[in-house]
């Protein structure tokens, strides 16, 4: 029958208290008796002496020696079981181990799908997609906005010259004003960034925003610096609230440092153009603007044809000038409409050259340099319209068929408006 915990206790300490005295007792035998260390046998009365209970090398010891407990250690409360502190191992003795793989950011994992993503269609290929609006809507949703946290702009102050508070220029490719004057006013911010254009051309265009009323000497300010030639602009001064400022006179005005005059103005089939005189001290410069209002915030144009037109026309005054310098364009926040103006004109000349056109791709690369660019499922189903009506109007068997399918539309456009009075027509 087995022993309860007391009885087994006490027999063991019974033991103990017996093995101490024998040791005592032989212990007194031998100083009494010494035993030299010359003699080959102990005296033959006595039995060799047992070793201490300490002594590890005895391995007939019967009696085992007392467990000692290890002193425990005070645990504080984050180190007991179930506390939100990690457990570090040290590795280091573990030898040779292979390498972690790298863990990719949500921010990394973003820009890396905009710069993968492609899907070139050829002509017919075009044809079809843009009838498939289910299957558009759901390429776009999948298309990261790369819109830019207020945190990321390290620029005090910058709140005041932006129209919205959550459509900021990506920090790689916002454009800084280099004017003492200008950037000592807000530290060079502008809400406004480089765009890539056809082919990856660095600086091609500029998106940006509306001027507001305290930002319309930056906006000349930026045309200046950059030595851009064109502005398109694509939104009313008002749509149910201020979407724009009027940022140029009827006839001549001051702005800041800039003289600006108006030189000429034409009517054409959905957009105006006017011819500006931008001077500063003696130096003045010629820039184009167009502005195409019928294209409201949010909204698409009833057919791409008017589109088609001022994209044209802008291009050919491009490879008109040398150096043309960035094509400013703006709406009102700069994304949705600049954004499809943009995309328009980019798929465009990819049709001229190479047959094909990538939407999923260019509308990636835009929102790569600048985010949320195209702002709805609407107007990205709109970008595909346009580009399959341009398609429409290549003739693979004619190489001069891509300047005339636009001319086509310009000679069929309603006669031109009676010019301003005062203003000389183009």
């Amino acid at each position: 029958m087995a022993k309860s915990a007391p009885e087994w206790r006490s027999s063991v300490s019974s033991r103990v208290s017996l093995a101490r005295g024998l040791h005592s007792m032989v212990v007194s035998c031998s100083s009494q008796t010494p035993v030299h260390s010359s003699s080959p046998h102990f005296h033959a009365d006595m039995d060799p002496p047992t070793p201490p209970l300490s002594d590890p090398t005895h391995k007939d010891q019967s009696v085992p020696p007392l467990p000692v407990a290890a002193p425990r250690k005070q645990v504080r409360l984050q180190e007991r079981r179930g506390s939100n502190v990690s457990l570090v191992l040290d590795v280091s003795s573990l030898g040779a181990v292979e390498p972690l793989c790298s863990i990719s950011t949500p921010r990394e994992t973003i820009l890396h799908l905009l710069r993968t993503s492609k899907r070139p269609l050829t002509a017919p290929q075009l044809q079809d997609a843009a009838a498939q609006t289910d299957t558009l809507d759901k390429e776009y949703q999948k298309i990261p906005p790369n819109f830019i946290n207020s945190s990321e702009l390290d620029i005090p102050g910058h709140a005041v010259k932006d129209r919205y508070k959550t459509i900021l220029p990506n920090p790689e490719t916002r454009v800084c004003l280099q004017n003492p004057v200008a950037a000592g006013k807000g530290g060079g911010y502008i809400n406004a960034n480089y765009i890539r254009g056809y082919g990856d051309a660095e600086k091609t265009y500029i998106a940006t925003q509306g001027p507001m009323v305290n930002t319309v000497e930056d906006f000349w300010e930026m045309v200046w610096q950059e030595k851009s030639r064109i502005i398109v602009m694509i939104t009313e001064l008002k749509e149910k609230k201020e979407k724009c400022v009027l940022y140029w006179p009827e006839r001549e005005g001051q702005f800041g440092r800039f003289v600006v005059r108006v030189a000429a103005l034409k009517e054409c089939d959905g957009y105006t153009i006017r011819v500006l005189n931008l001077q500063v001290g003696s130096e003045s410069r010629v820039v184009r603007h167009y502005w195409y209002s019928s294209w409201l915030d949010h909204q698409t144009p009833d057919c791409a044809g008017p589109l088609l037109r001022l994209v044209q026309d802008v291009q050919e005054s491009r490879e008109a000038l040398t150096p043309p310098g960035p094509t400013v364009v703006h709406c009102s926040a700069g994304i949705g409409r600049t954004g499809c103006f943009i995309a328009s004109s980019i798929g465009c000349l990819q049709l001229q050259h190479t047959g094909q056109v990538d939407v999923l791709g260019t509308v990636s690369q835009l929102r790569l340099d600048r985010g949320g660019m195209i702002q709805t499922t609407e107007q990205y189903q709109f970008l595909y319209l346009t580009l399959a009506m341009y398609s429409r109007q290549l003739s693979p068997s004619d190489p001069g068929s891509d300047r005339r399918a636009l001319g086509d539309q310009h000679s069929a456009a309603a006669p031109a408006a009676p010019q301003s009075q005062g203003h000389s027509p183009l």
